[in-house]
């Protein structure tokens, strides 16, 4: 007779989860939520959040929907989505070959490859920013060896307030989240396939394209997901690389905005609106998601 388990087991084993869920994301989530339809303090100004759903308002949606139309947060929002895609096309460029080549023909040396591409997760984002700053600087690594090599003819200012510097800051932060998620996925394409497509007399470039991107698919959306999101509410990059309004994405906004008593609310809605951007995003990669692993079964 078939064993049956206890009703209780698996929302049991559910239960930390849940826990961990409701006080770290949920809470929170509710108390940005309350904040953003808070009211402000008729005496010092300052935000106060409304816990009761019930006295809700939504003035600081407003004020940033008027602020997105007149460009004080649009611009910022598009420079944002500019930056993204930018740094997530060099992303692909760079990051699929390298997890290409560790899956295929890294052979003995793969952990080696694996160690080192491990490696920047065990220093801290904002100190391997700081060592970025030190390489662009005037007298910098850099320069210096672009100077050599004779392609510019004097040292360049790249932490003046460039837009290239921080889409290159946000692939030098980012793109080992991108690599080790695409390494996974193709590290499981069934080689089978590949000699199979070569046994009926497809070329490598044929192969590689109708074989190996469509079998890799969910393993580039997914490492996309992992990497454009945090990509989104980056603020620190800008801030480290620039620190100038020309170049502010929509983190700074936020961070500029949740720094001020008097601006909290506006920084709460700015989270919100943010975060139902993503949600979409989010959703859409997962519809693409589960519409890849149907082509592949």
């Amino acid at each position: 007779m078939e064993h049956r388990r206890p009703r209780w087991l698996w929302p049991t084993l559910a239960l930390p989860g849940t826990a961990w869920l409701v006080l770290l994301f949920a809470i929170p989530f509710y108390g940005v939520v309350s904040i953003a339809s808070g009211y402000d303090d008729p005496l010092f100004g300052a935000r106060e959040p409304e816990w009761n759903p019930l006295h809700w308002n939504a003035d600081s949606f407003r004020e940033v929907w008027r602020g997105l139309e007149s460009g004080v947060f649009g611009q910022p929002f598009v420079r944002t989505c500019t930056y993204v895609v930018l740094a997530m096309a060099l992303c692909f460029i760079i990051g699929f070959p390298v997890a290409y080549y560790v899956a295929r023909f890294a052979g003995k040396r793969r952990g080696l490859m694996l160690a080192l591409l491990l490696a920047p997760f065990w220093i801290s984002y904002l100190m391997r920013m700081l060592a970025w700053v030190n390489l662009l600087q005037q007298d910098g690594y850099v320069n210096d060896i672009l100077a050599a090599l004779h392609i510019t003819s004097g040292p360049i200012n790249w932490l003046d307030a460039r837009w290239y510097t921080i889409v290159l800051g946000l692939v030098y932060g980012y793109v080992p989240f991108f690599i080790l998620p695409l390494f996974a996925s193709l590290d499981r394409i069934d080689t089978r396939l590949l000699e199979a497509s070569k046994d009926l007399g497809v070329g490598t470039i044929r192969t590689f394209i109708h074989v190996t991107l469509p079998s890799a698919r969910q393993g580039i959306l997914a490492a996309t997901a992992i990497t454009a999101l945090p990509m989104f509410g980056d603020y620190y990059t800008n801030q480290l690389l620039s620190s100038s309004p020309r170049t502010n994405m929509i983190g700074n906004q936020i961070q500029s905005a949740v720094q001020s008593p008097t601006s909290r609310g506006v920084g709460a809605a700015l989270v919100l609106s943010l975060t139902l951007f993503l949600t979409i995003l989010m959703g859409y990669y997962l519809y693409a998601s589960n519409a890849a692993t149907k082509d592949v079964r």
